[in-house]
């Protein structure tokens, strides 16, 4: 059944520190990978436990796991003190196990009222009772604080909203154990601070919370517990009060790590200028982006920061061709391409990395190899024919340029964890050799691992010559590699720094809440 709103969640028992779920050295292979190596895990009754490692730690696997989408090699699940074999997600949610899947499984071509019911739908008298799927629909969405029309297709939806969407559908099963595996990678910060507030409400309900997030700092405002994974074992445990942000950066990656500092080298000419670029909103009311101007040189990184609807997105993919400018001129090297194709301008050496890696940046039956070659096939194919030697040689190269870890390059795509997944992604628009990259939230859904390896590829691509121009909304992020950190908000340019760049004066310049 679904529910009316978050006060239908049953009331906690009074020992909030209960263990309701636990895993007792637990076990799973995929072949010859062992992804989980004798893995004990508490989930306390009314609490928030997060799950912390950098991808391929583990953590997916675990989670999947507790809801019943694999079933352990070895070791066995305890619910309320008794094992238990939970065979199915359907399974799991009659358990009362729920969770939000790091990348979105929503079906875009439905609406968000038949997401949220798929598979559970409310029948009445008649068949499917539409009506009460819409209203507790839309009781969901005043919980989330969230103005989504039930009856919206979910393709029509921004990421964030999917989002929300995705956090609805679990919270409408009535769990009593939630997990939530990375629930904000594509929120805004006022979207986050409305998600906290309900897994607060939840936990004095007695909902019990497992949560895993790359958002270190963010994490530890929620949490009870924290756990550390690494390469299939649990490395570390501590309550609340015995750990902070250092705690878990040392154990997750070792000690004395950063995201890099920006490269020094000497910039060269304009490789990139905005003159004056517009670019309507799709409601046709207003600019999303509103007469901007940007010069980016060659050689050079630039950080373009800003809130949710600040316009960075709408930029990149304007400047991409993804997206048409109502007015102003994009120039390369000189050279307007304003009125050129995608593909013409990847062939004059301008690409994106496309925040949503899922949608816009793989193919899903496609390997590793072939997503990897797939951005430069002109270079390899004549009329019908490809040159399978140098399809080979692209693939060779680009797994070890950006360190791809997988079991080859027929692996499917799928099989590898969300960071690796990331750098197939920005690996195949580097093959096709671009002289600037855009990259939108390049870190989204990754661990902090992975983020200094794909700034480290960043600045060491920077370093030669290339311009590289990532968009961010962690603000640590700014503080990496960029030369330059450019502040966007409402459409247009709103601060600019070179220099003693802080992130009060980052959040400030953007009107984000210190307190966010």
């Amino acid at each position: 059944m679904g529910t009316d709103t978050l006060d239908d969640v049953p009331q906690a028992k009074p020992d909030v520190a209960e263990v309701v779920l636990a895993a007792r050295h637990v076990a799973k292979s995929f072949g010859a990978v062992q992804a989980l190596k004798g893995v004990n895990f508490d989930v306390h009754r009314g609490q928030v436990t997060t799950l912390f490692g950098e991808n391929g730690a583990g953590k997916s696997t675990l989670m999947k796991v507790l809801s019943g989408v694999h079933l352990p090699t070895e070791g066995e699940l305890i619910l309320d003190g008794k094992p238990v074999v939970i065979t199915s997600t359907v399974a799991a949610r009659e358990l009362g196990i729920s969770i939000i899947h790091q990348e979105l499984s929503l079906a875009p071509n439905m609406n968000v009222r038949d997401n949220i019911f798929m598979g559970r739908e409310i029948m009445g008298s008649f068949g499917v009772d539409y009506a009460e799927q819409e209203r507790q629909t839309r009781a969901l969405m005043r919980d989330l604080e969230e103005d989504i029309d039930p009856l919206t297709l979910v393709e029509d939806l921004r990421l964030g909203q999917q989002q929300i969407v995705e956090i609805a559908r679990a919270l409408s099963v009535n769990s009593r154990i939630l997990i939530m595996d990375e629930p904000t990678s594509a929120l805004s910060a006022t979207e986050v601070e409305v998600l906290f507030k309900v897994i607060h409400d939840l936990k004095a309900r007695g909902v019990s919370i497992v949560y895993i997030s790359h958002h270190l700092e963010e994490a530890l405002t929620i949490t009870d517990h924290a756990v550390v994974l690494r390469d299939g074992i649990m490395t570390a445990y501590g309550p609340r009060a015995e750990i902070d942000l250092e705690w878990i950066v040392r154990n997750m990656v070792g000690d004395n790590f950063d995201l890099g500092s920006p490269p020094e080298n000497v910039l060269g000419a304009p490789a990139l200028q905005l003159e004056s670029l517009c670019v309507a909103m799709a409601s046709g009311a207003g600019n999303a982006v509103d007469h901007l101007d940007l010069t980016v040189s060659a050689g050079e990184v630039v950080c373009i920061y800003g809130l949710m609807g600040a316009g960075r997105t709408e930029m990149m993919e304007c400047v991409a061709g993804r997206l048409a400018p109502s007015s102003g001129n994009i120039l390369l090297h000189g050279q307007d391409v304003s009125k050129l194709t995608i593909s013409q301008r990847i062939a004059a050496g301008l690409v994106l990395v496309p925040e949503d890696r899922q949608r816009d940046g793989l193919v899903q039956t496609m390997s590793v190899g072939r997503n990897l070659s797939l951005a430069s096939i002109g270079n390899f194919t004549k009329s019908l024919f490809t040159n399978t030697n140098d399809e080979d040689a692209i693939i060779d190269r680009s797994i070890k340029e950006v360190t791809v870890k997988a079991e080859g390059p027929d692996a499917p795509i799928g099989s590898l964890s969300g960071g690796n997944q990331q750098k197939v992604v920005i690996g195949k628009m580097l093959a096709t050799k671009p002289s600037v990259i855009l990259l939108d939230e390049p870190s989204r859904g990754i661990d902090i691992g992975a983020k200094g390896e794909v700034f480290r590829i960043l600045a060491d691509r920077a370093n030669n010559g290339m311009a590289v121009v990532y968009t961010t909304s962690e603000v640590t992020e700014c503080l990496a590699i960029a030369h330059r950190v450019i502040v966007m908000r409402r459409g247009r340019i709103a601060a600019e720094f070179t220099q003693d760049i802080t992130k009060e004066a980052i959040m400030a310049a953007s009107g984000e809440s210190l307190a966010a």
